[in-house]
């Protein structure tokens, strides 16, 4: 069992970066998108800011808590012995769980743009969406969607 424990730490860390932060491109499309209607408006691009898009963990950061907190105590159950080695062995697994949530966190996180778009009909919106294509200050988009699903592509 103390050598599956390493493996399954690894493992789980590793699971811990597996957010799937492709739906925030303005390339991808979800499931329920597609063979559907999409509204199109035009506009240009009048103010750029790179921004970083957080990805929600689909285990609430569980993983890398936990991954961590097992790696930190088994570091730490390596270290002194009687009382230290249990204080040791405490503190690395709180170590560990606060550096694994923080990993994860870091894994989740994705690039992207907070574009400011005027359209054509005077209105201005912004969308923050990943930032996987190179716009500029004005370059002319199409706007494709509504709402929670508006992504921005070039013109």
């Amino acid at each position: 069992m103390k050598r599956l424990l390493p493996i399954l730490a690894i493992g789980a860390l590793t699971l811990a970066g597996c957010a799937n932060t492709a739906p925030y491109g303005g390339n991808v499309y979800r499931g329920n998108q597609a063979q559907t209607a999409q509204s199109v408006t035009f506009g240009t691009i009048t103010a750029l800011r790179q921004v970083q898009i957080q990805a929600d963990s689909p285990s609430g950061n569980l993983v890398g808590t936990v991954g961590g907190g097992v790696i930190g105590g088994m570091l730490g159950h390596q270290v002194g012995g009687g009382s230290g080695r249990q204080l040791a062995t405490a503190a690395g697994a709180i170590g560990g769980a606060m550096a694994g949530s923080r990993i994860e966190d870091s894994v989740n996180r994705t690039a992207g743009w907070e574009i400011e778009v005027r359209k054509d009909n005077g209105q201005s919106v912004v969308v923050v969406q990943k930032a996987d294509q190179a716009f500029q200050v004005g370059q002319r988009v199409r706007l494709i969607g509504s709402g929670a699903s508006m992504s921005v592509a070039p013109y």
